[in-house]
């Protein structure tokens, strides 16, 4: 999957992380405001560094909720995880909610299986030895721990991570009201 065209999920881990970065760092929310406005963006150069070619400014731009609105309603008809994470457990034994949760895996998984081909981003087991290289791709890999100077980086794999090779939502029709995920049923 290419850097503009993130899966859904990419996208949230990207705004989740962008949030916190905006939160934490004053000058790096000016930057994406400025980007947001439709102005440059220009990274500060550390002194002392060679000045490099600029990569090119990257664009923001809105992402349509119905395709995760799509998937919430698939995961719901397939399921019924939205029943679960909304219904309240406190008063459920554990094995109530285990065999429940046991059920909505299953469809979860089930779901999964049958709209998209995921793949794991690393081949190598969790727990193996792994050496990152200069240039290693920092959209699928995530660096965690003491993260000090630069690469190559050695370190173990904590978790394999996951790409989408394949989607394969239904085609919706013009009326179809993505944000109903489940209709209410009316017995009569």
């Amino acid at each position: 999957m290419t850097e503009s065209n993130l899966s859904f999920f990419g996208r949230l881990s990207l705004a989740v992380g962008t949030f916190f970065a905006v939160v934490g760092d004053r000058e790096f929310a000016g930057q994406v405001r400025r980007l947001r406005d439709g102005a440059a963006v220009t990274a500060p150069v550390a002194a002392r560094e060679p000045v490099a070619t600029p990569a090119p400014t990257p664009t923001i731009k809105e992402a349509s909720p119905e395709s995760a609105l799509q998937l919430l309603g698939l995961l719901q008809r397939g399921a019924r995880f939205v029943d679960f994470v909304e219904e309240d457990i406190a008063g459920y034994s554990d094995a109530d909610i285990g065999a429940a949760a046991r059920l909505v895996h299953d469809g979860c998984r089930a779901t999964l299986r049958e709209h998209f081909t995921l793949r794991p981003v690393r081949e190598e087991a969790e727990g193996s030895r792994v050496t990152l290289a200069d240039g290693f791709d920092a959209t699928a890999v995530r660096l965690t721990g003491n993260v000090v100077g630069k690469p190559p980086f050695n370190g173990n794999i904590s978790h394999r991570g996951w790409r989408v090779e394949e989607v394969r939502l239904p085609m919706l029709t013009k009326t179809h009201d993505a944000t109903v995920i489940a209709q209410a049923e009316v017995e009569l």
